[in-house]
């Protein structure tokens, strides 16, 4: 990262009190993969903006305990998912290997114990195994992109 863009980072920070973090991950090649602004005196769970790749538009999240503004209604309730989540930090991959076929897709059927994604940390590729069955219905980690632990990878209808 050069220098200019660190002082124009660190003036944001003195300027604007109430943001109390500005964490900036870098991608392959140099690019910037997210920036996440959090509010000062929050932790993880902090309102947050965060830009997955450069140039996209800022994405805003809010946490699920706020309560609604006016003018704004809760969002339907829907059926509830299980959730297979990355058991570690590393690069989320959805094929055993460029250009082959993905382990699951949206509608895939999945059963405990089936290798669903790999997940490459340390130069050690892990094959993530599903702990619950149902039906693949959203996968929210793009391939060849940057995982935390406990991100939600996968939803699934245990009843579909």
């Amino acid at each position: 990262m050069k220098l200019d863009i660190i002082a124009q980072i660190v003036q944001i920070l003195k300027d604007a009190p109430e943001v109390g973090a500005i964490e900036i991950r870098r991608g392959l090649f140099g690019a910037w993969s997210s920036v996440r602004v959090s509010k000062a005196g929050h932790g993880t769970n902090a309102d947050h903006v965060v830009v997955t790749q450069p140039g996209a538009i800022p994405q805003s999240s809010v946490p699920a305990s706020r309560g609604m503004g006016p003018g704004e209604s809760a969002p339907p309730a829907g059926p509830q998912y299980l959730e297979i989540k990355s058991p570690m930090v590393g690069t989320f991959y959805q094929s055993p290997e460029p250009g082959a076929q993905p382990y699951v897709k949206v509608g895939s059927r999945v059963n405990v114990g089936q290798v669903v994604c790999i997940i490459e940390a340390m130069k050690i590729m892990n094959e993530i195994e599903s702990e619950v069955s149902g039906v693949i219905k959203e996968v929210t980690a793009g391939s060849s992109q940057p995982v935390e632990f406990g991100q939600v990878l996968f939803r699934v209808d245990p009843h579909g």
